[in-house]
């Protein structure tokens, strides 16, 4: 699975990594048939150096390396897709000023004003300034900027958000959306459904992706309404289960 095929409706499967820091982790993933990881620069403590060594071995590979960044800021977001990332997550994004700042700060013109660095991990060290025109105009294809939706106010500001050109996805983050709308962990509770609704009809209108971090059975709600980002469980979860299996061998 390539950018490019989520972009045309194929869906893809990835988890969040955010306390591995061997670059390896993206290999095991690969092994494993994921289509991508998205490595947690909010929560996590990763370095650019990391996401760096992390993508280019990625990019190798063939699975999909996205990263979510701190906050929205031109370093956060520019710096990360520099670094060879395929795709960039910003948490709560609020309103369209700031999906035009983050689609600004990933796409090149004429979608955007990111700069363009000559060589580097995002051009897999090929001199991009050879034939700048064509090296911007696939990077922008195949460059995925997803747009965290996990505010009451960025529901209330959907249209906004998803009408912004260079915007590829929106992803839901139930946490921070049910805190948002005052029923913190009721993922079920009938102001999310009324909420990540709006999303999904959102991302369908304006011809986006819909996407979601959540557990499988959350995750398999939501499918039928247009569900293609399908990002589940951490590096953390995942390892204490693996580890709690081991503990039957004291029967």
């Amino acid at each position: 699975m390539s950018v490019k095929d989520l972009k045309r409706g194929k869906a893809a499967v990835g988890t969040m990594v955010r306390m591995v820091r061997n670059p390896a982790i993206v290999l095991v993933a690969a092994n494993a048939g994921l289509d991508f990881v998205m490595f947690d620069m909010e929560h996590g403590a990763f370095s650019f150096e990391t996401i760096a060594d992390a993508s280019s071995l990625a990019r190798a590979r063939g699975i999909e390396c996205f990263v979510r960044v701190p906050e929205l800021s031109k370093g956060n977001v520019s710096r990360a897709l520099d670094c060879g990332v395929t795709g960039v997550m910003v948490p709560m994004v609020r309103n369209g000023e700031d999906a035009r700042k983050f689609a600004d700060w990933a796409k090149f013109a004429p979608i955007g004003q990111r700069g363009l660095g000559g060589n580097g991990a995002h051009s897999e060290y090929y001199d991009a300034a050879k034939d700048p025109e064509a090296f911007m105009r696939k990077a922008n294809e195949e460059v995925l900027t997803i747009a965290q939706i996990e505010l009451s106010e960025a529901i209330d500001n959907i249209d906004a958000i998803a009408s912004t050109e260079g915007i590829d996805a929106l992803l839901i983050g139930p946490a921070d959306l049910s805190n948002s709308l005052g029923v913190s962990g009721q993922f079920n509770h009938p102001k999310m459904d009324e909420a990540i609704t709006k999303v999904a009809l959102a991302a369908k209108k304006y011809h986006k992706i819909f996407g979601f971090h959540a557990a499988e059975e959350l995750t398999r709600k939501w499918m039928p309404h247009g569900l293609t980002l399908r990002m589940s469980l951490m590096d953390i979860g995942l390892l204490a289960k693996g580890m709690a299996a081991i503990t039957s061998l004291r029967d």
